[in-house]
């Protein structure tokens, strides 16, 4: 709750242009975290309007100003050493420096703690959240990044895409355009100040847009992922029991006999799809209404609701067990991961380099998908996130340790998971080994394992007593490790099916199937935390109901989640969860984040962006990031979107079908009514984009101008000691940036507001 200061601060910026000056004076004063005698040694200062700094009597202070004081600033500080402490002397410079009977003012002293830069904290007329230290936000941040697709595709995507080698294009792919995105989304919410909604429509009317169709997004997704957390608490809760549910095929129904579909697929294939899905032959047959998913979707949604409620800037402990919880289950089952047999097979073939493959464009292009998705870019939520922080935090280096972050986790992950995977390749291929036709195989081929075995059928040739012969591949047992390990796969089948599998033949089998659901819940909850901030974030910028508490808002957007993700708890749930994965996310976050990046480097301004990062950090941003938000950033877009359209319709686009008769999982085409849905899905999303700038640029306004935030942009200048910068020689060749504001090498623009920063004035040329 902001103090006596900070709502004096807010009355008189709103006032006349010459109270400004009190703004400035106060945060002067709080520049140095200035303490009394009286303070408490060995304090330690909170973040933002937390700070001890912040005290009432610099309400005083201000009143005392408005008696008649002049604009200038009448307070002087200077730092000597006493007893081998800095202390601070405050003068005051009024009327002489004398009191009313000619005699000197006696000074004040304080004792000033180490500078910390987060005093300067958003105190706009409508009070915001604000993150309660720097580590609730990192973590909060890195938990929303760090996701399920760290855990269930990326070991996929390596493996299958070269393995060693996949990570050469991912390493570039996260140079050139994860990082930039991820620095840039942070950067603008911290500047702005707002939701991505109230973020895009400042940066331009046009782009107004932009901010809808994230949050459209994010309504989507966060529709279906909390679909998979539903799912994990059915399988933590089945998970007490002893054997585990999943670890033998139950009786046929009736009791008579052995389930034939379980028998013919394995047990936690049909625990999977039979016990926990109920799922029908296709999409077009949905089975009866499965009650368990249902109610678990209900508490999931009610979890949700619970924990954003009073919103992840208040709730610290929330966001330290979310985050860090999933990295003590990945530690704990690395350990175990690295005592098991086999464990070294799987981690050399996640990692044994297949050159070859990156003249293929499709590992290029998932390497770039992966990269972008697994950091969240595009929905939102950083920007909501940023705009809790104060105006002067080092964005620019959480970018890099977020994003670092993340791709360690990956690789992390990469290793458990196929240590696991190798330990039960291992035994797979040793129990195989028993029941290999050996003979068969000397005769055929003179070897008992083969790397690649011919299709049952095809003709092959072998001698036999010095005599030619030729047959067809007899239908025989042949047992291949590699094949064993090639046998993963991605999303629910790796942590449901594979994965679960695994962890059968571990010992205390239920304990370790705890931790791996309770970790697969943690990681799912807090992204779905960071993609419902950014959909709350937005309708309350947007002020859609400007009078509705936060917790109430939060309430009925729940609810009406909860009531259309019954939408998946059916016999055809899962496959209708499939579609709205490959199409509600894919294509509109894409486009959104080149929207985004354009927005800033061609209409904001590439270089009044720079000096905002500056402003903030006391840095201007390497050129390295204008080149990449400039050309190399939006270029990896484009050709990211153009080959995922060609590989669309030039591959088509299907969902795994499963086949009780033969107990997999087969390609089935999406029929026309999916089609239409999943073009729907991406339509009602990215259409907002164009909507709004044609009607702007009709004269039609639907979304209207919003109050700037705050932004004390002077007093950061005089905070960082900012002077005027000059373009160089290589901005001016590779931005076109000009000495009268304009830039751009082709075709000159000038940006919004021209680029000077005027303290609050400034703020006026965004609208």
């Amino acid at each position: 709750m902001a103090n006596m200061a900070q709502l004096t601060r807010r009355q008189s910026s709103r006032e006349l242009g010459r109270q400004r000056s009190y703004d400035r004076m106060e945060l002067r004063e709080l520049h140095g975290r200035l303490l009394s005698n009286e303070s408490t040694p060995g304090h330690s200062g909170n973040y933002g309007s937390l700070n001890a700094a912040f005290k009432e009597e610099s309400s005083s202070l201000l009143s005392e100003e408005a008696e008649g004081r002049t604009g200038k600033d009448s307070v002087v500080q200077k730092d000597v050493k006493k007893d081998g402490k800095t202390v601070v002397i405050t003068v005051d410079k009024a009327d002489g420096a004398s009191d009313k009977d000619g005699g000197k003012k006696p000074k004040k002293e304080f004792h000033a703690e180490p500078p910390d830069d987060s005093v300067f904290q958003d105190t706009e007329g409508e009070e915001r959240e604000s993150w309660d230290s720097k580590l609730t936000f990192l973590l909060a941040t890195i938990g929303y990044a760090v996701g399920l697709g760290n855990v269930w595709r990326f070991p996929y995507l390596a493996q299958k895409n070269g393995g060693g080698a996949f990570l050469l294009p991912y390493t570039i792919m996260l140079a050139i355009e994860g990082m930039p995105m991820f620095f840039l989304e942070l950067a603008i919410g911290q500047r702005l100040r707002k939701g991505a909604v109230g973020v895009w429509s400042q940066v331009s009317p046009y782009l107004a847009g932009v901010g809808i169709a994230s949050a459209v997004v994010s309504f989507n997704v966060a529709l279906y992922y909390n679909t998979i957390i539903s799912w994990c608490m059915l399988y933590f809760v089945r998970s007490f029991q002893d054997p585990l549910p999943w670890s033998e095929c139950p009786p046929a129904r009736g009791g008579n006999g052995t389930n034939q579909e379980c028998e013919i697929s394995s047990a936690t294939q049909y625990f999977w799809y039979r016990e926990t899905l109920d799922i029908s032959s296709d999409i077009n047959t949905p089975r009866s209404f499965n009650l368990q998913i249902a109610a678990a979707l209900i508490v999931a949604w009610i979890l949700v609701y619970l924990c954003l409620a009073k919103g992840l800037a208040s709730s610290p402990k929330l966001v330290y067990v979310t985050a860090l919880f999933p990295y003590c289950v990945l530690i704990l089952f690395f350990i175990r991961g690295v005592t098991l047999e086999g464990m070294s097979d799987g981690i050399i073939h996640l990692f044994s380099p297949k050159w070859e493959k990156l003249k293929d464009p499709v590992v290029w292009l998932e390497a770039g998908t992966q990269i972008f998705f697994s950091l969240g870019l595009g929905f939102g939520g950083l920007i909501a996130f940023a705009s809790y922080n104060p105006v002067n935090n080092n964005c620019a280096r959480d970018a890099i340790i977020v994003s670092l972050t993340n791709c360690t986790t990956s690789l992390f992950a990469g290793i458990v998971v196929f240590s696991v995977i190798g330990f039960k390749a291992h035994l797979t291929h040793k129990e195989c080994l028993q029941h290999q036709d050996n003979k068969t195989l000397l005769m055929l081929f003179n070897t008992t394992e083969l790397e690649h075995s011919p299709p049952v059928g095809s003709l092959i040739t072998y001698w036999i007593n010095g005599t030619k012969q030729t047959i067809p591949m007899p239908d025989i047992r042949i047992c291949n490790l590699q094949e064993e390990l090639d046998n993963t796969a991605s999303g629910p089948g790796l942590a449901f099916i594979i994965f679960t599998e695994a962890i059968n033949q571990f010992s205390f089998a239920p304990f370790w199937a705890i931790l791996f659901f309770s970790m697969l819940f943690t990681l799912g909850i807090d992204s779905q935390f960071g993609t419902l901030e950014g959909v709350v974030t937005s309708l309350t910028d947007m002020k859609v109901f400007p009078n509705m508490r936060k917790e109430v808002l939060t309430g009925i957007l729940c609810t009406m989640c909860a009531c259309l993700s019954m939408m998946f708890a059916h016999g055809a749930g899962n496959y209708v969860f499939v579609l709205f994965d490959q199409f509600s996310g894919n294509v509109p976050l894409l486009i959104i984040a080149f929207c985004e990046v354009i927005g800033v480097a061609y209409i904001y301004g590439l270089s009044r962006f720079a000096e905002d990062i500056q402003l903030m950090t006391g840095k201007r941003p390497h050129i390295y990031w204008m080149i990449c938000w400039k050309y190399l950033s939006p270029i990896a877009m484009v050709i990211i979107l153009t080959a995922s359209f060609i590989k669309i319709f030039t591959e088509g686009s299907s969902y795994p079908k499963w086949d009780p008769i033969h107990g997999v999982a087969v390609d089935e085409e999406w029929p026309t009514w999916a089609l239409v849905l999943a073009m729907f899905l991406v339509m009602i999303s990215v259409a907002w984009i164009p909507i709004i700038g044609i009607s702007r640029a009709l004269g039609i306004v639907i979304m209207h101008k919003e109050e700037p935030a705050w932004f004390p942009a002077n007093e950061l200048r005089d905070f960082h000691g900012i002077v005027a910068h000059e373009a160089t020689t290589a901005e001016k060749i590779l931005f076109g940036f000009r000495e009268d504001g304009t830039e751009g090498v082709c075709f000159p623009t000038k940006p919004v507001g021209g680029g000077g920063h005027d303290d609050d004035d400034e703020d006026d040329h965004l609208r």
